[in-house]
């Protein structure tokens, strides 16, 4: 039996599969743990370094797009909104989106996927000329040689919160795409606090919850934040193994889902769930159509795909049977 080294964050719907079981046929499943597993995403686009691998959407599309030997199936593990992603420096002035242009506003790195959709929201819902802003960044970008011209680079040490409260750059991101860590996420980096103050960073939209599944209900989109990709060396070994492995996470999927049905180990997931009315992380491509258009017009919008990559959605991942689950 073969074995298939897996790096994925710690997701409970994807627990199972990591115990074995469910099997995935003529494979044993050796998880590695990495953390952040947004370190394996590098490790994986630029060494190859496991056989099955998380990774973000975006670097993905990119990876692909240089040529690198990777491929993936429709498993897109984590979700989320991005309407309360933006905090503006208390002395800003800055009060409706288009209060950014000619700004500096802060992101870990350019093409992380936080970054990808909040330019597109932006820019599609507020009219926002996202090319007058300067995009300031403290971190490298796993696949890199994409970055604009308005994107500076953070050469002092400090951390995009300590600029956003000094007053530095007049707005960034918050979390891992932002001032929620400080530093290359690698072991050991280190998660910044984020204090709420009254004469703080506030965030941009108030009603950012509201607002978000507002966006959703009218236009279908829910961001993809993760998706499982494979080493292309494995897939011309075995063509039949990304229907297999797809099959596997579904599975793992339905037994989380047995256990848990209101998705209650993950809060946030429930919380997200109840808002869009289903299934808080579907997979598939046809249940997923309209955010994989989305993500692919934002990152050719924002300079990080060629013109001509390819739109069609069966041909972003490896040939499979993927049916909706």
């Amino acid at each position: 039996m073969d074995k298939l080294t897996v790096v994925l964050g710690d997701y409970p719907h994807a627990r199972p599969l990591l115990d074995g079981d469910p099997g995935i046929e003529g494979y044993a499943v050796e998880p590695e743990e990495v953390t952040p597993v947004i370190g394996a995403y590098r490790r994986m686009i630029r060494d190859l370094e496991f056989d099955v691998c998380e990774l973000a959407p975006v670097s993905y599309l990119m990876a692909r797009q240089e040529g690198i030997p990777l491929t993936a199936i429709p498993v897109f593990l984590n979700r989320r909104f991005h309407h309360g992603d933006v905090r503006c420096a208390a002395r800003s002035g800055i009060r409706v989106p288009r209060d950014l242009e000619g700004r500096r506003v802060g992101v870990r790195a350019y093409s992380v996927s936080t970054g990808v959709w909040v330019r597109g929201v932006l820019r599609d819902e507020y009219g926002v000329d996202i090319d007058t802003i300067t995009w300031v960044v403290d971190d490298d970008d796993h696949v890199e040689g994409r970055v604009p011209a308005n994107v500076e680079r953070v050469t002092d040490g400090r951390s995009l919160g300590e600029l956003l409260r000094e007053g530095e750059i007049d707005a960034a991101l918050t979390g891992n795409a932002g001032t929620g860590r400080a530093g290359a996420p690698r072991t050991g980096w280190t998660a910044a606090t984020e204090p709420e103050a009254e004469d703080g960073p506030y965030p941009l939209f108030p009603e950012a919850g509201t607002l978000a599944v507002d966006h959703y209900l009218r236009r279908g989109v829910y961001p993809l934040h993760s998706l499982v990709s494979i080493r292309s060396e494995l897939v011309e070994r075995d063509p039949g193994l990304p229907t297999k492995l797809y099959a596997a996470f579904a599975e793992s999927k339905r037994r989380h889902l047995a256990a848990r049905p209101e998705w209650s180990a993950v809060p946030r997931l429930a919380r997200q769930g109840h808002a869009i009315g289903g299934d808080p992380v579907p997979y598939g491509v046809e249940a997923n159509g309209p955010s994989l258009n989305a993500m692919v017009r934002f990152a050719k919008d924002q300079g990080l795909l060629d013109a001509d990559f390819p739109t069609d959605r069966t041909s972003l991942f490896a040939a499979g049977d993927y049916p909706d689950a």
